[in-house]
């Protein structure tokens, strides 16, 4: 009868080891928008089948910017900080699996020593000292009937999942900041050349101003104007020259070199504004590291709520021991000195306090809590990317108007110089339409430089650009 009930016990056991007491995962239902509110007309959500650019960043047709992301993903102490920490995610996960097999560990004990002479119960003819050796094996398995270390290996693969996806949120972070301070240096070195522009045009007009002073044709607040002007331009030039050094000494950090050993290349040619795509990606959820590793959390917590839920149950274990011992002599593995024990062991909770019913509340609140977070991640997803729709469309229509503006206010410049010239207006005229086109022409570079600043934004809030060709 007793061979018939041990292999009885042994089924259930078996069975009872696919069990698991976590909820069925479902990912958190959030609902998305038909379509984009801020988008032009004809955007709409493209085909889960679309791909994003692995290096959006080349969208922007430059090569220094290229090599400064590469130089960033090799040298940046952040990322490697980032890239540390993931991988102590995946060891602690590779932790938690090993409970899922039997453990066994094998110990050598050579011993002289000295019992007290006061020893309760020691005999008369018991020596002082002596040898004592053992030597032996264990083994420990868990059948895990619960599904308790499978829902902490689930939990643990999530967390580190989830960890892989913060470090792509880390990366794509910081391959933002680089962008975004790339294009903000660039436009830095557009302002300069439209500052030395006019700076030239200043001093050719002052030295035709102090001709005309000399000849008693100006007057000398004419002349003061002129000189006022240009050191005014010149305040300017040295504002921007300072703001270009800042994002330069910022630049080096990223990409980690000191700012003493780093100069960025000028390049006069303008940064090429993206072609926007036609379909926005269906796979956002997907694209976007910080959803997946709020997904991934999400799965982790409803894993824990099993943890919690298995503790209520009997924990069984099945304990093995394999030996010799002797007293200095003799050989370990005879029969005579070995021992051994096998037999399994049981642990049932009676009485805690209320321990184990708080710990599954703060399960099943730590995965609302996760849940919400996922809702509130993809809810800032969508706000980031109608936020840079808006922007790009905007900003579009700033550019052609500002682009107006400058023409107008270079026409009337060229104008006021010519009646100047003639003696029809004085300096004062001069003065105003130069500095409203100096004015309009900064404007309008710093529109174009938020421009492609909203680019690198959208393709950020898209998890990292778009299919090129779209």
């Amino acid at each position: 009868m007793r061979p018939r009930l041990e292999g009885l016990a042994l089924i259930i056991a078996m069975t009872l080891q696919g069990c698991s007491l976590a909820p069925t995962y479902h990912v958190p239902q959030v609902p998305l928008p038909e379509h984009y509110k801020e988008a032009a007309s004809g955007w709409h959500p493209a085909q889960p089948a679309d791909r994003l650019q692995a290096q959006w960043w080349q969208v922007f047709q430059d090569r220094q910017l290229n090599d400064l992301q590469q130089q960033l993903l090799k040298a940046n102490p952040d990322l490697a900080a980032a890239l540390a920490h993931y991988d102590a995610s995946q060891a602690y996960a590779s932790q938690l699996h090993a409970g899922l097999f039997a453990q066994v560990n094998a110990s050598v004990a050579p011993l002289r020593q000295r019992q007290s002479d006061r020893r309760p119960l020691r005999g008369d003819t018991q020596p002082s000292i002596y040898n004592s050796d053992t030597a032996g094996f264990s083994l420990s398995f868990d059948p895990d009937l619960w599904g308790k270390i499978r829902n902490q290996v689930a939990a643990g693969d999530a967390q580190a999942q989830a960890s892989a996806d913060d470090l792509a949120v880390a990366r794509l972070s910081l391959q933002r900041q680089l962008a975004t301070l790339y294009v903000q240096a660039r436009g830095l070195d557009a302002q300069s050349r439209i500052l030395k522009t006019s700076l030239d045009d200043y001093t050719q007009a002052l030295q035709l101003t102090r001709d005309r002073y000399e000849g008693k044709i100006a007057s000398e607040l004419d002349l003061t104007r002129a000189q006022s002007q240009l050191a005014e331009a010149q305040a300017q030039l040295d504002d921007v020259k300072a703001q270009s050094n800042l994002s330069e000494h910022a630049i080096a950090e990223l990409v980690g070199v000191l700012p003493s050993d780093f100069a960025l290349a000028h390049d006069a040619d303008p940064l090429k504004l993206p072609q926007i795509p036609q379909t926005l990606p269906g796979s956002l959820l997907q694209q976007r590291p910080d959803i997946a590793a709020a997904e991934r959390r999400v799965f982790a917590a409803n894993a824990n709520i099993g943890v919690a839920k298995a503790a209520w149950y009997p924990d069984f274990s099945l304990t093995g021991l394999l030996g010799g011992q002797t007293q200095g002599s003799g050989n370990l593995l005879a029969a005579a000195n070995r021992y051994w024990a096998l037999g399994p062991l049981v642990n049932l909770p009676i009485f805690d306090g209320g321990r184990r019913s708080a710990n599954e509340r703060q399960a099943k609140a730590e995965f609302e809590e996760a849940a919400a977070q996922y809702h509130s991640q993809v809810l800032k997803a969508v706000r980031e990317v109608e936020d840079n729709l808006g922007q790009l469309r905007d900003l579009q229509q700033e550019s052609q108007d500002e682009q107006a503006a400058v023409d107008a206010a270079q026409s009337a410049e060229r104008m006021a110089m010519s009646s100047y010239e003639a003696g029809a207006v004085n300096y004062l005229d001069v003065v105003t339409a130069q500095t409203t086109a100096l004015q309009a022409q900064r404007r309008l570079q710093v529109v174009d430089s938020s421009r492609l600043q909203a680019s690198v934004g959208l393709s950020v809030a898209l998890g990292g650009g778009w299919k090129s060709g779209s």
